[in-house]
């Protein structure tokens, strides 16, 4: 597959990791050669030194032949710009990085979709329903809406608690169980697991259930003494900030902290004052924090555009006595760094956009994509094609690959969990949870 990214930012080079990980044709073009050169060195592309709009620049990265055209450029309008452009020099898809929100209505999307913008993303839009979908659960690291809720990932952090520690998973997970455990991360290692695993303390366990059963989850990994999230304070009013305050869930209460008096302003004439506060102060100023009745707030959300502040004001939160916390890590650096300092959810923008893009690159018919930036994995929604392979064998006599396993699918609207005497129809929605396997051997299976 030929896929053309234009932009050597944050999203584009994350994009060029993932993708190249599949011995994907990449070519990424940027006008600004040390990026360039940044990422050239460390994945298997090609790199052009162009504006990303030059018509030359698009026939020499091959556009008549491209699969996939993704501008993630810092310009909004020189991304919609370049897609339709390379829409009409043969491009198939087009993906534009847009901030504008009425952008995104459908039939504005109609519209561009006419004139050569096949999709738009807007990060702060797919960031701020991750942060929401977080303090939903407050016991749950992240959760993900399988087909509609038809099934739900839970990824939690097991404690002393955990009834089902130093268990084999072939004991804990049988076909009659309400749950599958479908990846692990320990310390620095991602594990795909088997039946003579065992989860251990302080493992990140991913859970596949249905909804019905997830007070069943919460009681089992013993998280039932975690309250219930209805006072939220937000430090940093920027626009993920404000963005997720829009789709706070109206039994939620919010504080937002925001060291800019003019921000302050703006914010307050766009989000719901009945729900939320606005608070010109310094997030990171403790007395600040404990006048705004911190210790009566069950999540603390920290949003700033420094990763190093968002990681000490969530340590300083949960030593204040605040258990959930989310922060916003944009330096994948930072990224374990934060994992290994316990400290909650990890939202990172560009990781979240890559995983809508990256649904778009497969070739088997896909519902749904994500990157579980904390677990290295994929977890991927493949329709089963008739004939296809999937659909031919019982589950344990595919010979699924190393690195991939099933777990669940969705018949008629209905989640089912998979287990090794499961036979998957044509029709149904596999979720598939990958690590370090290459895609192309996962998409052979259900085509």
């Amino acid at each position: 597959m030929k896929i053309i990214i234009a932009g050597a930012y944050a999203i584009g080079t994350h994009l060029a990791m993932l993708l190249s990980r599949n011995n994907q044709d990449i070519v990424l073009i940027d006008e600004d050669e040390e990026r360039l050169s940044n990422i050239s060195g460390d994945y298997d592309l090609m790199t052009i030194h162009a504006n990303p709009s030059s018509p030359s620049a698009m026939k020499e990265a091959g556009v008549r032949h491209c699969d996939l055209y993704i501008a993630v450029t810092l310009d909004e309008d020189l991304n919609l710009c370049c897609c339709i452009m390379a829409k009409a020099l043969g491009a198939k898809k087009t993906v534009a990085k847009v901030s504008n929100n009425e952008f995104l209505e459908k039939d504005i999307m109609e519209m561009f979709h006419k004139i050569g913008i096949d999709s738009l993303i807007n990060p702060e839009i797919l960031a701020a329903h991750d942060i929401i979908n977080g303090l939903k659960m407050s016991w749950v690291r992240q959760r993900w809406d399988v087909h509609n809720g038809a099934l739900i990932m839970l990824g939690i952090k097991l404690r002393e608690a955990c009834e089902i520690l130093n268990e084999p998973l072939k004991d804990l997970c049988k076909p009659e169980s309400p749950y599958h455990i479908v990846a692990i991360k320990r310390g620095g290692e991602t594990i795909i697991p088997r039946g003579d695993d065992e989860l251990k303390i302080y493992d990140l366990a991913y859970f596949m259930t249905t909804r019905n059963y997830i007070p069943y989850i919460r009681k089992i990994v013993g998280k039932e003494h975690y309250a219930d999230v209805k006072n939220v304070m937000v430090m940093g009013g920027g626009d993920t900030s404000l963005r997720a305050m829009q789709i706070l869930p109206e039994y939620m209460n919010a504080k937002i902290i925001e060291i800019d008096e003019k921000r302050c302003e703006y914010i307050n004439e766009l989000i719901n004052p009945d729900t939320t506060m606005v608070i010109n102060g310094d997030g990171r100023d403790i007395p600040l924090l404990i006048d705004e009745a911190i210790k009566n707030t069950q999540a603390f959300v920290a949003l700033t555009g420094s990763a190093e502040t968002n990681i000490l004001a969530c340590l300083t939160a949960k030593r204040l006595g605040v258990r959930k916390t989310i922060a916003m890590v944009e330096n994948l650096d930072y990224v374990s760094m934060a994992e290994s300092l316990d400290i909650g959810t990890i939202i990172n923008r560009k990781a979240i956009a890559a995983s809508h893009i990256y649904q778009i690159m497969l070739d088997a018919d896909t519902e749904n994509t994500r990157f579980l930036m904390n677990a290295n994995a994929d977890v991927v929604e493949f329709v089963a094609q008739k004939g296809s392979k999937i659909t031919k064998k019982k589950v344990y006599e595919l010979g699924l690959p190393y690195g991939m396993t099933i777990g669940g699918l969705v018949r008629d609207g209905e989640g089912q969990l998979v287990s090794g005497a499961s036979q998957i129809q044509e029709g149904d929605t596999v979720v598939v949870y990958c690590h370090e396997i290459n895609m192309d051997k996962v998409e052979r299976f259900f085509k």
